[in-house]
């Protein structure tokens, strides 16, 4: 027997599965722009304009692994647009600050990406852009909370593949 879903819930669905299609583009392994992914170009933004950033801080912005971090932030190191040193308050930690060639590279960045922006703002109609905007970012809290909610009850049952249905078979 198949259980009926609700159309909100059906929308909802789709809706995540066509971004997550549409910003397929952003997240590939690809070069985006100056032999760079767009992945690796958020980490020169995250660091430009800072003296340093920890790199335990880039984890948790990226929400990724230390071991994916490690390996995003590797090339953009052998390249020289970042330097990582070893902080001065915890020999531990690693912190990464850009190279005058890290800083050009970012600025020259900043001028394909202005192209790819463009276009997408060429898309949506001018009048209805702020509110396109602030519902966009209201839709994307509420997947990142509900995102949040699931991964905490993934952890408090360890060993449960599919933590999200837990409640669903207890009724």
């Amino acid at each position: 027997m198949r259980i009926p879903v609700p159309q909100s819930h059906q929308e909802v669905f789709s809706l995540i599965g066509e971004l997550s299609r549409a910003l397929r583009c952003c997240q590939q392994e690809e070069s985006f722009c100056l032999d760079l992914t767009l992945s690796q170009f958020f980490i020169l933004h995250t660091i430009s304009g800072k003296e340093q950033v920890p790199l335990a801080e880039l984890h948790d912005i990226l929400a990724v692994e230390k071991s994916t971090t490690t390996r995003m932030v590797s090339p953009l190191i052998r390249r020289g647009l970042i330097v990582q040193e070893r902080s001065e308050n915890d020999s531990r930690a690693l912190n990464l600050r850009l190279t005058p060639q890290g800083e050009e590279i970012y600025e020259r960045i900043w001028l394909c990406l202005a192209e790819f922006l463009d276009t997408i703002q060429k898309e949506i109609p001018s009048a209805e852009r702020r509110k396109i905007y602030g519902a966009t970012q209201t839709f994307l809290k509420a997947v990142q909370d509900a995102c949040k909610v699931r991964g905490s009850r993934k952890k408090q049952v360890k060993g449960e593949q599919n933590g999200c249905c837990q409640g669903s078979a207890q009724r």
